[in-house]
């Protein structure tokens, strides 16, 4: 694609964002140490092919020597245009593997015609690219999750599964033997669109499941992107909330000990911790005055 001035500027700009943001999530969380093998799982989506650039870009720079290999799961759906994710990496010179399982037909066979697919779907993908991943030495599974994936998770676990839960950066697999990571976790959705749409990826869309526009997580989706268009800062602020977690103001019992909780302030303390007062410094003179605020 032909770029002029303004808009190599504004792609340069994106870019950087980008990998800022891939860089602060790697650092943060500790995702990939001198040494990985890194499998990048590629769908052929937007995501995933973000992400593996983002990762390309960044081996060549990190203090660090990691290796990286994309690896992507043909499940034999009809009509997958089987050459086009080999031919894009070999043109970008990335090592790769093309894993081919017939999961399509087990999908198709187990789940009754209009339901929901992606439950089963996933769980065949991550048993077969968790066994790959155990016979070539792979540490580390890298997945292109982004914030806006986060967030939507953590909606349709509240909304439907009754749990205070989302997607980690970081996380041990059950069977303790692979450590996922999802170096977009920083990274907004818009960003990643403008960004694939500028780079061209050869996008392969994911035809299994159909469209499936009534799916619980699309109405989360539809409901944020109202949000963000009626409240500049929101989606920010939730994903920051993610990340500051107050555990003795829930109500987990297994999370925090309020059975043996004790009082460890004097009364007046416990006045002016109430979130009903506000300590507020005025500039009328030196002296700290406390202003009660909020009072009902």
């Amino acid at each position: 694609m032909m770029l002029y001035q303004k808009d190599k500027i504004n792609f340069n700009k994106l870019h950087k964002r980008l990998r800022r943001n891939v860089g602060q999530a790697i650092v943060d969380f500790n995702m990939i140490e001198d040494g990985d093998k890194v499998m990048v799982c590629l769908s052929g989506g937007k995501d995933s092919y973000t992400l593996l650039d983002i990762l390309m870009g960044l081996q060549k720079s990190a203090p660090i020597d990691f290796e990286l290999i994309a690896v992507n799961l043909d499940q034999k759906q009809p009509g997958f245009p089987e050459a086009i994710l080999p031919n894009y990496l070999k043109s970008i010179e990335v090592p790769f593997e093309i894993i081919e399982e017939d999961t399509y037909s087990i999908v198709k066979d187990k789940i009754p015609e209009g339901k929901t697919t992606c439950g089963l779907c996933s769980r065949l993908r991550r048993g077969i690219i968790y066994g790959w991943a155990e016979r070539n030495g792979v540490n580390k599974i890298a997945l292109g999750h982004h914030r806006d994936d986060i967030i939507e998770t953590l909606f349709l676990n509240m909304f439907f599964g009754g749990k205070l839960k989302s997607m980690p950066p970081k996380l041990n697999s059950d069977d303790g033997k692979h450590i996922v990571i999802r170096p977009l976790a920083y990274a907004k959705e818009k960003d990643i669109a403008q960004y694939a749409k500028v780079k061209e990826f050869p996008i392969i869309p994911c035809n299994l499941c159909g469209s499936q526009e009534n799916l619980q997580r699309q109405n989360i989706k539809m409901m944020l992107q109202d949000w963000d268009r009626k409240y500049p800062g929101r989606i920010e602020t939730i994903f920051k909330s993610i990340t500051n977690v107050a555990p003795s103001h829930l109500a987990d019992t297994q999370l925090f000990d309020f059975v043996n909780l004790q009082q460890t302030s004097t009364d007046e303390e416990l006045l002016f911790d109430s979130p009903e007062f506000e300590a507020v410094k005025t500039e009328s003179d030196s002296n700290l005055k406390l202003n009660i605020v909020n009072l009902s």
